[in-house]
């Protein structure tokens, strides 16, 4: 009887060192949401405006010599440094500011790619230099073969790596010249096994002439000297999502897609005039609301992720980056008006800031 006492008592001490325990975890875990402003999800962190604060930005790119000349504005003499000074503030509530170091914790042994275009270059480099930022002591190595780029920080074991592939779809050799094949993917074996993907493409769609980096397209079996712009691209990102539900298991790899990242050559789209372009801007647009609106290929995304089998998670970096026509290279990158890509240190920082929330809330922005 005096042995099944103790065991009960024994077993009754026990049960509220537990509970206690659980209260001690969960008042730590709200005192840590509130201190760092994090959010249940539901919150919406792409509608907002910029705000002035002097301590950004988030580093200094002297500490990331492996940044492409053309993004490095302060380095190509760019004079102003106000553009490096505003942070987004969602409108219903905080946005964590970027712990890197928390980052790598979540992300020890392993890999995140992104895949597209030079603009998810763009994110990619301001990534790597933020986790650099975050542990400058830390070893870190840069490599690349063929069109796979990768960061590696070898005390973490973490992988950050970026596949170019401008449209997604396939551009192939012929005998007729390149042909733009948009129901064909043949290099998504590369992008298989790895524990974040953050895929984009829409910059190089439009593009024509010189700049044109195929001759033909071809759909099934039709070969078309040309088609409208929007049409290809619906075409070639239903041909990705296809391969997404068939290649890639959500519960393995946590899916995003980079939305339109806005370019800002037409003042009158703020505004302005019609010449004016993002050369000499120095401030972002003030509140929330762009005067030109949104934009045709942003519809097409969501279509397109609406319909899918598997989840992605949109990026929808479209409104605050169009709020920032003062956060391009201009004149800034070595070679002509650049007002396509951005600045870094600058708003790419905000986009790995949000995808940095989004993973830390559940990857739920809305």
């Amino acid at each position: 009887m005096e042995y099944w006492r103790f065991c009960c008592f024994a077993s009754t001490l026990l049960l509220m060192i537990i509970v206690s325990y659980l209260h001690q975890c969960h008042a730590e875990l709200e005192q840590f949401i509130a201190v760092d402003g994090l959010q249940p999800s539901g919150c919406d962190l792409f509608q907002g405006s910029w705000v002035f604060d002097d301590t950004y930005p988030l580093y200094d790119t002297s500490i990331c010599p492996f940044i492409d000349e053309e993004f490095d504005c302060q380095k190509n003499g760019r004079p102003d440094k106000l553009y490096l000074k505003y942070r987004w503030n969602p409108s219903t509530c905080d946005l964590p500011r970027f712990n890197g170091q928390d980052f790598l914790v979540r992300f020890t042994g392993k890999k995140i790619m992104f895949v597209g275009d030079s603009l998810s270059r763009n994110q990619w480099l301001s990534l790597a230099c933020m986790l650099r930022a975050a542990v400058p002591q830390s070893i870190y190595a840069i490599q690349k073969k063929g069109d796979l780029s990768n960061f590696t920080l070898q005390e973490f074991g973490v992988s950050v790596m970026f596949y170019h592939s401008t449209f997604l779809v396939d551009i192939v050799k012929e005998k007729m010249g390149r042909v733009l094949k948009l129901d064909t993917i043949s290099n998504g074996d590369a992008w298989k096994g790895v524990d974040m993907l953050i895929f984009n493409t829409w910059h190089w769609w439009l593009h024509k002439g010189n700049k044109q980096p195929w001759d033909y397209m071809q759909l099934g079996d039709k070969i078309y000297e040309d088609m409208d712009r929007l049409v290809a691209f619906k075409e070639g990102l239903t041909t990705w999502s296809k391969w997404v539900d068939a290649n890639i298991d959500p519960i393995r790899t946590m899916l995003f897609f980079q939305g339109i990242s806005p370019t800002h050559y037409n003042g009158k789209d703020w505004n302005d005039s019609k010449s004016t372009t993002c050369k000499g801007q120095t401030q972002p647009i003030n509140g929330s609301v762009y005067p030109g609106g949104s934009t045709p290929p942003e519809t097409v995304v969501k279509e397109v992720l609406g319909k899918m089998l598997k989840s992605v998670s949109l990026l929808d970096i479209t409104l605050l980056s169009q709020l920032r026509k003062d956060g391009h290279p201009s004149v800034y990158n070595g070679d002509g008006n650049d007002c396509s890509h951005w600045c870094l240190a600058g708003v790419p920082d905000t986009w790995n800031q949000i995808l940095y929330g989004m993973v830390v809330n559940g990857v739920d922005a809305k």
